[in-house]
Order: C-alpha cells, then structure tokens, then sequence
C-alpha cells in the first residue's frame, strides 16, 4: 500500500529542497574555493551533486517514489496512471516549493542574501538543445533500468547519468523544471537568470516526451512484468516492490 499522499508530498518536499541545497550550495563553495577556475568548480558542483543525489533517491524513494522532477512525475501518471491528476499537482508543488526553499537555505548558510535573483544568463539555444538531450536522457535511463529488471542499479546509475551529463551537455543538465525555477533564486555559479526559465522548462519538457518516445520504441508499450525499483534524478525516483506493464512507479509497501 502506498503511503498518504500528504506523506508522500513531504517526502519530495524535502528531497527536492535538499537536491538543490546541495547544487546551489556546492556552486557556492566551488566559487570560494577555486575563484579563477571555472573548470574546477564545475567538477566541485557535479561531484557533489552525484554523491547527494543518490543518496537522496535511496532513502526518500521508499516514500514517494523520490521523482524531485515535474517532468518525472508527468511521465509516471502518462504511462502507468497509478498517479491521478491532482496527486501530479501536488507532488509538482511540493517540488517546486522545495527547489525554492533549497535555494533560499543555500544562500543563507553561506552569508548570501536569502534571495537574489540569478543574472546568468542562459537562454541560447544550444543551452536549449542541451536541455533536451539532458532530460531524454535522463527519461530514458529511468525507465530503461525498469523495463531491463535493472532498477536496483538505478540510486548509482542515475547519479552517475547526472554527474556525465555535467559535462557532456552544454547547459550542465539542470534536466528538472523545479530544479530550474529553484536555481533562479540564486546569483551564483549554479543559477539562472529568470528570463531563461521559461526555456529551460519547456526545453526539459520536450525533453521529456522524447525519452518517452524512445523507450517506447526500444522496449514497445507492453513490456510484462519486472520487479524492483526505480529511480530519477535530480535529479530522481526510487520504488520498490512489483512493478506491472508500462510502470514507472511500483506498490510500496511500509
């Protein structure tokens, strides 16, 4: 049985503020630590970023399935409909309302302002592509793990899929709308201007109907029954238990 809603939205409350307590902070710490190297802080930001990641996807995903992403949740009620639509609100709120309040923590606990709009620009538009690719990827990874049996794997690969795309992809791969929105509360080397917002999201959500449509296309609608867990990034999701045809979210069980 799957716990109550209200626990449920708390759990990705609090993943999804520590998610980015943990970006926007390592960011922070990267700038004061290496002023002239702009390489080095991006390796500080994603190694931090990996580490906590997985760590959150693997205690939180219990609970709630630890999506910490609008765009996960979407695909969870698109192709499994265990999640209504009002459960998708709730848990994108809760999402949201946590990336702003880690975002707001980070710049307390370093001596920031507790807001300051980020003035990082980035609204090119090979930061957009680089949008898509981050969150197919990230789409594809979640439910490839699933649809292979492979979703005990999933707290490590999807980190590790988050720390590569980093530096693979040309916008860091923010690859989470909350995420996003939470990240323009900070100036500094981990935000975006709130002019680039827009972009990002409906980048990532694109993004998002594309690793659909590739998972699709690799495994077909009706892959049979596997067993495990799952997870996304990022940043996540993790559950545990019997996962049915076309899952992405399993029955948990206290």
């Amino acid at each position: 049985m799957s716990p109550a809603l209200p626990r449920r939205a708390l759990a990705e409350y609090v993943g999804t503020l520590l998610l980015v307590t943990v970006v926007v902070g390592s960011g922070i710490m990267g700038q004061e630590l290496s002023p002239e190297d702009v390489g080095l802080q991006l390796l500080e930001n994603s190694m931090a970023t990996v580490f906590g990641l997985g760590v959150l996807i693997l205690i939180l995903g219990p609970i709630s399935g630890a999506h910490f992403n609008p765009v996960v949740t979407l695909a969870d009620w698109w192709v499994h409909r265990r999640l209504s639509l009002s459960d998708v609100g709730v848990y994108a709120a809760a999402q949201i309302a946590g990336a702003v309040s880690g975002a707001v923590l980070a710049n307390a606990m370093f001596g920031k302002a507790a807001v300051a709009w980020s003035t990082h620009d980035r609204s090119a538009g090979n930061l957009l592509l680089g949008e898509v690719v981050a969150t197919a990827g990230l789409v594809l990874v979640v439910f490839l793990l699933v649809r292979a049996d492979n979703a005990r794997l999933a707290p490590v690969a999807v980190a590790s899929y988050i720390g590569a795309a980093y530096w693979f992809t040309s916008s860091t791969s923010f690859a989470n709308p909350a995420v996003t929105i939470g990240r323009a509360f900070s100036d500094t080397f981990a935000g975006i201007a709130p002019s680039s917002v827009p972009g990002f999201v409906v980048a990532e959500l694109i993004g998002g109907v594309i690793g659909l449509a590739l998972v699709a296309g690799l495994y077909g609608r009706n892959p049979g029954t596997v067993t495990g867990a799952v997870t996304d990034a990022a940043t996540g999701a993790v559950t545990a238990g019997r996962v049915d045809a076309d899952p992405l979210l399993a029955d948990r069980t206290l």
